[in-house]
């Protein structure tokens, strides 16, 4: 069956390259949104007339053709550009790339599903060409803002998270969790070295990460609709906010993404003794047999689970999930020799059951991140 292509509308401003010096780039992350591409640039070409733009579709390797939407307008149209990742994922370090590749001073970022008030970005870009701030943050929670036709769970969740990122992180923002925000490019760079390894929104990553706090001015902006494409909200994004607020509390200490591995492992413990149950108590299985099968399940378990919350960045599929479960299977039997060894080695010398019992899960559970973070699921770059 054809595909059908996306129709849009190039403005006037789209024949030229603009004379004036480039003032703004705005970053659009998309994931699955073929169908709302030009649309964007046709609402961007309408609400900038007058300021030299650049956008940046930064995708996620979108199976829909998105990443080609973009290519075919920006072969029209050289303010448009495409930045297609192939092995990565995630919204906020797609924010960042897409900040980074723009030569504009000033960056914003815009989401793709249209619910993103466009037509405030010129009053964005005065804000900070005046000095008045360093971020310009468009804000549901400040007087005539909104979050549109939201039901209560998503308005409870979203208030929760926000109360929580101020109380925790102390930030001074009545929607921390914006993600339609602009800013000095250089604050982008001020910030990056100490940006969170698991993101959520980026923003509130950007403004707790910077060595001194920068100005902020809140404007505000009613959340539209989603016109096209679907969400991208799924119960794994509460996770990847917990981590970022661990980051943020003990980063420098303990890596955020250890803990969530440690806490899939944790959860995996339980697992294994309900197997362990079904099998020897309810199946009448020899103990050494139905230890064997929990010992497989709970694997498996922690290895989809953090295939799903741990690396969602990184997250295998197809082909590249069976190979990533064998080599997981793999590191953590040796990880289980590595366990035994040690707390052997440890009560041999001093007889204390519980101190050789934890120094044999904490080599274990090194060895198993530090293997699995390399051989699973290593970075692309």
């Amino acid at each position: 069956m054809t595909r059908t292509e996306p129709h849009f509308r190039i403005g006037p401003a789209a024949e030229s390259v603009p004379e004036a010096p480039l003032a703004l780039g705005i970053v659009v992350p998309v994931f699955k949104e073929v169908e709302n591409v030009g649309e964007m640039v046709r609402r961007l070409d309408t609400a900038l007339e007058g300021i030299a733009w650049e956008v940046i579709f930064v995708d996620d390797d979108s199976p829909d053709g998105t990443a080609d939407a973009v290519r075919k307008i920006g072969r029209r149209d050289r303010r448009v550009r495409c930045l297609q990742r192939i092995g990565r994922r995630g919204l906020a370090s797609a924010c960042v790339e897409g900040m980074l590749a723009t030569s504009a001073p000033v960056a914003a970022v815009i989401d793709g599903d249209l619910q993103h008030d466009e037509t405030l970005l010129p009053r964005m870009l005065d804000a900070i060409r005046m000095d008045e701030a360093d971020i310009v943050v468009g804000s549901r929670y400040v007087a005539q803002g909104g979050v549109g036709n939201w039901d209560r769970r998503r308005v409870a969740i979203s208030g929760y998270s926000n109360a929580l990122a101020r109380r925790i992180l102390g930030v001074r923002l009545s929607d921390p969790m914006s993600g339609f925000f602009m800013l000095r490019r250089d604050i982008v760079h001020r910030a990056a070295p100490h940006l969170s390894e698991i993101g959520f929104k980026i923003l509130l990553d950007i403004v707790v990460s910077l060595p001194s706090r920068p100005r902020i001015v809140e404007i505000p902006y009613e959340f539209r609709a989603r016109v096209a494409g679907e969400s991208k909200l799924d119960p794994a994004i509460a996770w990847e906010f917990g981590m970022m607020l661990v980051d943020k509390i003990i980063g420098r200490y303990i890596p955020a993404r250890f803990v969530s591995f440690a806490a899939v492992g944790g959860s995996g413990i339980f697992v294994h003794f309900a197997v362990l149950s079904v099998l020897y108590g309810g199946l009448s299985a020899g103990f050494a047999a139905a230890q064997t099968g929990a010992t497989l399940v709970a694997i498996a378990y922690n290895f989809f689970l953090n295939n799903i919350l741990t690396y969602r960045d990184r997250r295998l599929e197809g082909a590249a999930l069976f190979r990533g479960l064998a080599t997981f299977y793999l590191a953590c039997g040796i990880g289980v020799v590595a366990n035994i060894g040690v707390a052997t080695y440890v009560f041999e010398n001093n007889n204390a059951m519980a101190v050789s019992a934890l120094a044999g899960i904490v080599v274990g559970s090194v060895w198993n991140y530090v293997i699995t973070s390399i051989f699973t699921w290593q970075a692309r770059r």
